[in-house]
């Protein structure tokens, strides 16, 4: 004959009182340390989640700054290059009456109009503003100031500078 199955409750319930107190202190206490450790595992998870976040914050404000830093990095290197381009006025090379044009407004104390560039110089006005244009295209800073509708040319200061001539 089949014997009947005995299931954990049949088996309790023929332990003694004793031994079932006994099971059950165990059990509570091997829970209780389950529960601590997963209480001090929470605890550490959340001390490591608020450095971390720490960390991200600081690195983000590190990151706004590094970022000011490049822009202010670009805008004084942007602003040397212009300087650099200034200073080097890089001309293409010029005919005969173009050179005499130029050497009169380097020699020039202050600015000169058409007309006055065209008396020493010795060409025709019409010629003169021609070349002050083809000298503008070529390279030379020739700088235009209008005053009483009138145009007085003179050269860049840096660039006067750059060929030793005195500047005003």
């Amino acid at each position: 004959m089949d014997k009947p199955r005995q299931g954990v409750y049949d088996v309790l319930i023929k332990k003694s009182d004793t031994e079932i107190s006994h099971f059950r202190e165990e059990l509570t206490h091997a829970l209780g340390a389950v529960r601590e450790e997963f209480n001090e595992h929470l605890l550490a998870i959340n001390e490591n989640t608020n450095e971390i976040q720490s960390n991200y914050e600081f690195f983000c404000e590190l990151d706004a700054k590094i970022e000011k830093l490049t822009e202010r990095i670009d805008r004084i290197q942007t602003m040397l290059e212009g300087k650099r381009e200034e200073q080097r006025h890089d001309v293409d090379p010029l005919n005969g009456q173009e050179q005499t044009i130029t050497h009169v407004l380097l020699a020039a104390p202050a600015t000169l109009t058409y007309a006055e560039l065209s008396v020493q110089t010795g060409m025709p006005l019409p010629v003169v503003r021609s070349y002050i244009s083809h000298l503008i295209a070529k390279g030379i800073p020739v700088m235009k100031k209008y005053a009483n509708n009138e145009v007085f040319l003179y050269l860049e200061p840096s660039f006067k500078q750059a060929r030793g001539c005195a500047v005003a």
